[in-house]
């Protein structure tokens, strides 16, 4: 009886060790939700070079880079995305770090 016992004790750990891990994988699923929520900029843009591919803005603090605000270059996702936009206008932009290369993946005018 006592090896029927231990057996029922390990399945109950098993358990909630695979309950445990589900719990901290939704947690940290939820605060990925939230920082990427969090991560639109607001900016100014300074110039477009279609033809590049690149934007220059004049933003204000990016919180997900921890940048302070600053006037700089950036590469867009895709170049279709300079089509709505000139010198001059107001935005609100997502940028990520592609290994060191600052690229805006989204672009509301």
């Amino acid at each position: 009886m006592t090896y029927i016992k231990q057996i029922l004790v390990a399945i109950a750990a098993v358990g909630g060790l695979l309950f445990s891990v589900a719990s901290v994988a939704q947690t940290t699923s939820q605060t990925d939700a939230a920082k990427t929520e969090a991560t639109y900029t607001e900016g100014e843009v300074k110039r477009v070079d279609m033809s590049l591919g690149k934007i220059t803005i004049k933003h204000g603090f990016i919180q997900n880079l921890e940048m302070p605000p600053m006037t700089m270059v950036f590469t867009v996702k895709e170049k279709s995305m300079l089509k709505e936009v000139s010198p001059g206008d107001q935005i609100r932009f997502m940028v990520i770090s592609d290994h060191g290369k600052m690229v805006i993946t989204e672009l509301l005018k």
